[in-house]
């Protein structure tokens, strides 16, 4: 990264921390967000495999994980590099779960999983970074494993990483809208070939 990818990375991990302590972010457990978590969960299902192992980057408050709660898996991993929100989420004990404060940057998972979601954070990644990211995260995505990847509106500069990657097959690519004509999200799901 060069100095001022360095620079803006800290300011918005300095940012984000405080604002995750004054309760900005959670708007994220509305309904307006719910349709977005909804259609993740329903990816997990309709893609994945029976228990998975999961891998959330950019879990923030640990929200998706208030979004499962019939849907069995076996381990979750949620990261975020935002140390206020993952004090957060490890504050709900969720059972099954564990909670990192890393940088999806340098983030080394320690074991593979069955579904590995990309959750509104792919595009914070800088370009000179994203492939080096995409291939430490194939390469710890299971045979037949899933990648879900949720960008807020357009994410330009996003999807060919994942369109274009000869490494996955998209399964499905769904744009969920609310009421509010400015917040929408794309959501795609792919398969390692």
């Amino acid at each position: 990264m060069n100095w001022l990818d360095k620079f803006h990375h800290w300011r918005r991990r300095r940012r984000w921390n405080k604002q995750y302590r004054k309760g900005r972010w959670k708007s994220l457990q509305s309904e307006r967000e719910a349709t977005r978590y909804l259609q993740i969960v329903d990816f997990f299902r309709k893609y994945g495999k029976y228990n998975p192992s999961i891998l959330d980057i950019g879990c923030g408050d640990g929200v998706l994980n208030r979004r499962m709660t019939d849907f069995e898996f076996h381990h979750f991993t949620g990261v975020d590099f935002s140390s206020e929100s993952i004090r957060q989420a490890q504050a709900m004990d969720y059972p099954k779960a564990e909670f990192v404060t890393a940088d999806a940057i340098e983030y080394q998972p320690e074991q593979s999983y069955d579904i590995i979601i990309f959750n509104e954070a792919f595009y914070y990644i800088p370009d000179s970074k994203k492939p080096a990211v995409m291939d430490r995260m194939l390469a710890h995505l299971n045979p037949d494993g899933l990648l879900i990847v949720s960008i807020f509106r357009e994410g330009v500069g996003c999807w060919e990483y994942f369109k274009e990657e000869p490494r996955l097959a998209e399964l499905d690519f769904v744009t969920v809208t609310t009421d509010k004509e400015t917040t929408y999200w794309k959501i795609g799901a792919y398969r390692l070939k």
